[in-house]
């Protein structure tokens, strides 16, 4: 399920923007660039005018109470959004069974509202929100807004609401949750409630953060769109095979140069955990995850070598592990022990490899040479 943000006030912002800046010809042209265009100015207009945050909210309120007009717009942007998202997980081979997301579970909001008023769980503040008490000694010292004074909700308010529709309708036996690693805190939160309300399934409910890229950058700027980033990618890599001197002609290069830049911005976000951000670099990620192999080994760092020499040693090739890698990837939930496990099981292929060339050359009288 890809659930997308999909209500909230940052679209009463963005519909409130696009009122004054957007352009239809501009939405059919570059959906996804001219949104984050339209959202960006708005949002730099906003810090000064109080006028644009009152339009912000006024549009958001309209959207909640099923206002025509506002309704229409966020559909069409909705509709265009998943669109674009389609075509880009198409490239990366990518497929949901359902696009879902907060506006599904507006209408439920009430429900979990009622529940927690019902619990004794929601009170209100002098501010005028209601929040959810979380603190051990019930004394208000660390709590969950979910409600705003104005009375529309909030994230974590439809977050509950779609937990408790999953359960309704998926019966899962367990629900996990993949998003960056700044909303630790928020489904920390979201489980809490979960389980003040009663629902004993919130045990059952996990969340999978990951890291941040950092340094990220295509020729159209520091803030990156994925599609810029498979775009260059393949740009990157056609250029080195029309560059090396070891390709061979292919019958479509772009299509090559396409699975092989995907396969390497692959490899370099799940060779480390998932929750470390890291620096984003160009040239380590265009060097073919399966290309490696003309790497000379004295390249490498000498004490993963040693360990590589060592394994070989233990066990000529660990292939039997396979089984038991791919379990503690769906334990662990992380990626780098399967991209760790090719990445050894690819190294010692080409030492044992090197090793029996180098030995049957010997019995020929020839004297291996290790660099040319």
């Amino acid at each position: 399920m890809n659930y997308l943000g999909d209500w909230g006030f940052q679209f009463g912002l963005l519909g409130a923007g696009f009122q004054r800046f957007g352009s239809q010809e501009k939405l059919k042209e570059n959906p996804l660039q001219h949104l984050f265009d339209v959202y960006v100015q708005v949002h730099r207009e906003a810090e000064g005018e109080e006028c644009i945050h009152q339009a912000a909210r006024d549009f958001f309120r309209a959207l909640e109470q099923g206002e025509e007009e506002p309704l229409s717009l966020w559909r069409h942007f909705r509709e265009i959004t998943v669109a674009e998202y389609q075509r880009v997980y198409n490239r990366l081979g990518v497929r949901f069974d359902e696009y879902s997301g907060e506006s599904f579970h507006q209408d439920q909001v009430l429900d979990v509202l009622e529940q927690l008023r019902t619990r004794g769980l929601l009170k209100s503040t002098e501010k005028g929100t209601s929040v959810v008490d979380l603190s051990p000694a019930q004394d208000m010292s660390y709590y969950s807004t979910v409600l705003r004074s104005d009375g529309t909700s909030l994230y974590i308010t439809r977050d509950l609401a779609a937990a408790v529709s999953r359960k309704e309708q998926h019966a899962f036996d367990e629900m996990i949750y993949v998003t960056d690693k700044s909303q630790a805190g928020h489904f920390r939160q979201v489980f809490e409630i979960l389980r003040a309300m009663g629902y004993r399934w919130a045990q059952s409910c996990r969340h999978v953060p990951f890291g941040l890229v950092q340094g990220m950058k295509t020729r159209k700027g520091e803030v990156v769109f994925l599609v810029d980033v498979l775009d260059e990618a393949r740009s990157k890599m056609l250029r080195n095979m029309r560059e090396s001197t070891t390709t061979k002609h292919l019958e479509d290069p772009e299509d090559t140069a396409e699975k092989v830049g995907i396969a390497a911005l692959i490899v370099q976000d799940f060779k480390g955990p998932l929750e470390s951000d890291y620096k984003f670099d160009w040239d380590r990620v265009l060097q073919s995850p399966h290309g490696l192999e003309n790497t000379a080994l004295e390249n490498l760092d000498a004490a993963f070598i040693g360990q590589v020499k060592m394994m070989c040693q233990l066990c000529p090739l660990p292939l039997f592990r396979y089984d038991e890698v791919l379990w503690q990837i769906s334990q662990d939930l992380q990626p780098r022990y399967l991209v760790n496990f090719l990445m050894i099981l690819r190294l010692q292929l080409f030492s044992s490899a090197h090793t029996v060339l180098a030995s049957g050359m010997r019995i020929l009288g020839i004297t291996p040479v290790q660099k040319m």
